[in-house]
């Protein structure tokens, strides 16, 4: 059950931090800010609302999937790969979270680690002409003979 509320959790940390960031115009820094500053405070002000192992860790996770929400629509950005980023985020973090332990900027880490990988599994099974076209062109310079 906690797998699922960390990973409901850090979906929706991703898709509201991209969506005032892009949508709102409040820019990516503002409003991981502020939406952590909004959790914080509720499981500050009601701890006993929840377990206290989830009192403690729930908002570590949207802390941490905001940093997933911050990133630029630039790098091809979208709610799909912030939900599978955000959902891989949560599975690291309840199985790894200890491994981070005394490391500065851990929640950022597993953050990287979590939308790196979501942005290599879309581009490994993504069926785009572009990503074809790159391909041909990487193995026409590769099976050329060098002069």
């Amino acid at each position: 059950m906690n797998y699922l509320i960390f990973i409901l959790t850090g979906v929706l940390a991703a898709w509201l931090t991209f969506f005032i960031s892009e949508r709102l115009k409040q820019g990516p820094v503002r409003s991981s800010a502020l939406l952590s500053l909004v959790v914080g405070l509720f499981f500050y002000c009601f701890p006993e609302l929840f377990g206290a192992y989830l009192s403690k860790n729930i908002p570590l996770v949207f802390i941490g999937a905001t940093f997933i929400g911050m990133v630029s629509p630039l790098s091809r950005g979208n709610y799909i790969r912030l939900a599978v980023a955000a959902s891989l985020f949560g599975i690291i973090y309840v199985n790894k979270a200890h491994f981070f332990e005394g490391y500065g900027g851990a929640l950022g880490a597993l953050a990287f680690i979590a939308l790196l990988s979501s942005m290599g599994f879309s581009v490994i099974i993504s069926r785009s002409p572009r990503l074809k076209k790159g391909i041909v062109k990487v193995r026409k310079k590769v099976s050329r003979p060098s002069k």
